[in-house]
C-alpha cells in the first residue's frame, strides 16, 4: 500500500496519470487501471476513441490467441480499466496508454 500511494503522489506532483496494473490469478491475465485524478487535465473525444480502439485490437488478440477471456472494460473521461490484458501485451499496452493520454496534453 506504500509504494502506491508514493507512485500516486508522484504523478500528482508531475501532473501525470496514474496507471497501474495487476495480474488476475483467475485467468493470467491483467487488469490495468488509469487514474486521470492525479492531473489537471480530462480525456478529450479524440482520446477516448483511440484508446476504445486499442482495448478492441486487444479483446479480438485475446479471443484468437489466448486460451483466456477479455472480461470487461470500462472508460470514462477521468478514469477507465481493462480486465483481460494479456501477457504478452501488458507492456505495451500500458505505454500505449500512456502515450495516448499525453498526446493532446
Amino acid at each position: 500500500m506504500f509504494e502506491y500511494e508514493k507512485f500516486y503522489r508522484e504523478c500528482q506532483h508531475l501532473n501525470k496519470p496514474f496507471i497501474k496494473s495487476r495480474i488476475n490469478p483467475k485467468n493470467g491475465n491483467f487488469f490495468v487501471q488509469i487514474d486521470l485524478m492525479t492531473c489537471n487535465y480530462d480525456l478529450t473525444h479524440l482520446e477516448l476513441e483511440e484508446i476504445n480502439k486499442l482495448i478492441l485490437k486487444e479483446i479480438e488478440f485475446v479471443k484468437l490467441y489466448t486460451p483466456n477471456s477479455f472480461n470487461d472494460y470500462h472508460i470514462d473521461k477521468e478514469i477507465a480499466w481493462f480486465d483481460g490484458i494479456s501477457s504478452e501485451h501488458i507492456h505495451n499496452f500500458c505505454e500505449n496508454l500512456y502515450d495516448l493520454t499525453q498526446k493532446y496534453h
